[in-house]
């Protein structure tokens, strides 16, 4: 390389302070000039906080706080907890209604066949008859929400 590209480069690297020596604190017009900049700058709105992620209970949950209330162990409470659910799954199956009083009523819904139309395409989709599990709530449950 020539020796005039060599100085150059030199030139424009700044050397870093030697370990040990403080480096000069910044003048104190630029720190003056800064809040300047702060107030030329529009007022942002205020960003409405986040609300908090909605907890998810379980099972386990449940039946811990259950067993902590009814003098259980975890694993009673929890097998009891599922014999409950297999119990509600195996009367909707036979197509029973199952009223739980301050809960609501839980039961099984014929939906009949219907024409959809694709939203992407615009054709038109036969959509099969099928059963759904509907829910409705107990007035004790509205009024406590």
């Amino acid at each position: 390389m020539p020796p005039a590209k060599k100085t150059a480069s030199a030139a424009t690297k700044t050397a870093a302070p030697p370990k040990g020596v403080a480096k000069k604190p910044a003048a104190p017009a630029s720190k003056a000039a800064a809040p300047a900049k702060k107030a030329a700058t529009p007022a942002k709105k205020a960003v409405p906080a986040k609300a908090a992620p909605q907890a998810t209970i379980t099972l386990k949950h449940i039946a811990a706080e259950l067993a902590e209330g009814h003098d259980l162990t975890k694993k009673a409470a929890e097998a009891v907890l599922d014999d409950f659910v297999a119990l509600i799954t195996r009367q909707l199956v036979n197509g029973d209604k199952i009223r739980l009083s301050g809960l609501g009523i839980l039961q099984v819904r014929d939906r009949p066949a219907r024409t959809a139309r694709n939203p992407r395409t615009g054709e038109s989709v036969a959509v099969a008859a099928s059963k759904k599990i509907a829910f409705r709530p107990a007035k004790e449950l509205k009024n406590a929400v």
